[in-house]
Order: structure tokens, then C-alpha cells, then sequence
């Protein structure tokens, strides 16, 4: 038979191992960025679109447009599954849109600030903000982990360029989305030959894809152009996320009532 002693032992035990499943479940999550109407965009620019390479080398998934300078140049270098707005209405509200998102992005204060020129290369980040005052590079793999929670929200932010090397990548893991990371860039950001890009490109200034990078996600530009050459971009898009499971929580104080019944049990007998 447990002694009292021991009871309240078991009990305190699982009640605290609860409280810390209970606060890891409930901590404050960082909140993602809208990105309105350019959400519908995987391509948008603010002087121009050029697409090079050979014809059909180039495929989009998601609408492209650009504006105040309206020249998309090489479609038939494209195929396009989505919409080319050009620089019509939808495209013109979609750059507001967008310059609202590259504001917010850039206000959130940081939980982690590295030293300039950082190289993220061989670094497993978890959700947060990562900030360089001057540029990312990125050589080798990124890992980005969603800790079992699909609405886990990743932004990088830099003062100045995002350059990757060729053939770098981006690994996904526990349920992190490539919706879900915002690249907040302070100039322009060149994707290097054969590398795969993940996330949410929000450039002040101009972004390019050398020969054969992938993107899933979206290169929107506000005032520069964006330049293709033989590249696939998917427009990611976020799969329905359900509220991370607190059934741990639930189910440790539901054993840490146990004894505590039994304790109680246990007193009002000796009464």
C-alpha cells in the first residue's frame, strides 16, 4: 500500500510534468504574416518579369503580374498554371498587399540576431525570428522544424541580400510549411543554380533564380524585377493545420488524479 508520503510524492511529480506540458502546449505562437491579395501570386514584380532559357523551360504554378513597370518578357520560355495579370487591377492591389506584408515582417523584433553575413547552412532552426543586419547566406542545408505543429511560423529577416549557393536546400521536418516562411529582405535575393528554395520571398528590391533553382513558395519583389532562367515555382500553399494535441497534457492530469483520489480515500478512512 502507498504511504501518504509516497502518495504526495506521485502526486506532486505528475501535476508538475503536466504544468510543463500544459505551458509548452499554450506558449505564445508567432503569428504569421498576411499576405492578402499577393497570396494568390507565385511571381510578382514591381519593374518587370523576364523569363529566359529555352521555350517551355520555365513552370509556374500561380499567378504572375507585375507593376508599376508592366513588362513580362519571355513567356514563351513559360507554361503558366495561373493567372498573368500583367499590371492590371488585381496586380496593383496585390503590390499594396504586399508592401503591407514586407512592413510587418520587418517589425517583428527578433529572437535571434547573428552576426553579419551569417551562413545558415547546417543549422535546424525551430519557429521563430532570425535576424542578420546585413545578409544570409546559405551553403548546404537549412532545416526548419515545426515541432509537430503545422502552424509553426519561421521569418528571416536581413538588412541587405539573400544569397544561396548552388545546389543548397531547404528540409521541412515535423510538420512545418513552406507557407509558413517569410524571407524579409532588405535589397535582393539571388537563388543559386540547382538549389531548392523554400518560403515566402519578400524582397525590397529584385530577386533571381539562376539556371535550374526551385522555389516553393513565392518571389514577390516591390521595386525591382524578378529573373528566371529554366526554374520551377510552386506557390505554396498551407494544408489545413489542426491546434496541437494537448492530449498528453489532458491525459497527465488525469493520472495525477489518481492517487490524489486515492489519498483522499486514504485520509477520510483514518477520520
Amino acid at each position: 500500500m502507498l504511504t501518504t508520503n509516497t502518495l504526495k510524492k506521485h502526486v506532486r511529480l505528475i501535476l508538475v510534468v503536466a504544468a510543463a506540458l500544459f505551458a509548452r502546449h499554450n506558449a505564445i505562437a508567432i503569428p504569421t504574416v498576411d499576405l492578402g491579395s499577393s497570396s494568390g501570386f507565385a511571381v510578382l514584380a514591381g519593374s518587370g518579369i523576364t523569363i529566359a532559357g529555352p521555350v517551355n523551360s520555365t513552370t509556374i504554378t500561380g499567378d504572375i503580374g507585375s507593376y508599376p513597370t508592366t513588362s513580362i518578357t519571355g513567356t514563351g520560355n513559360l507554361v503558366l498554371n495561373g493567372v498573368n495579370h500583367g499590371g492590371d487591377a488585381v496586380t496593383q492591389g496585390a503590390k499594396s498587399d504586399l508592401t503591407t506584408a514586407y512592413n510587418d515582417a520587418a517589425s517583428r523584433t527578433p529572437t535571434m540576431t547573428y552576426t553579419p553575413v551569417f551562413d545558415l547552412g547546417g543549422s535546424t532552426l525551430t519557429s521563430g525570428i532570425y535576424f542578420d543586419p546585413s545578409s544570409f547566406g546559405l551553403t548546404g542545408t537549412l532545416t526548419l522544424d515545426g515541432q509537430g505543429n503545422a502552424n509553426s511560423v519561421f521569418i528571416f529577416q536581413t538588412g541587405s541580400a539573400l544569397t544561396t549557393a548552388s545546389s543548397s536546400k531547404i528540409n521541412l521536418i515535423n510538420g512545418a510549411q513552406a507557407c509558413h516562411v517569410f524571407w524579409e529582405i532588405g535589397s535582393s535575393a539571388t537563388l543559386g543554380t540547382d538549389s531548392a528554395f523554400l518560403g515566402n520571398i519578400l524582397a525590397l528590391t529584385s530577386i533571381t533564380l539562376d539556371t535550374g533553382a526551385t522555389l516553393d513558395g513565392r518571389a514577390l519583389a516591390q521595386n525591382g524585377a524578378v529573373t528566371l532562367d529554366n526554374n520551377v515555382i510552386t506557390k505554396a500553399d498551407c494544408l489545413t493545420a489542426s491546434v496541437p494535441d494537448s492530449g498528453n497534457t489532458v491525459l497527465m492530469l488525469g493520472l495525477g488524479m489518481v492517487p490524489l483520489c486515492a489519498f483522499r480515500r486514504s485520509i477520510r478512512s483514518r477520520n
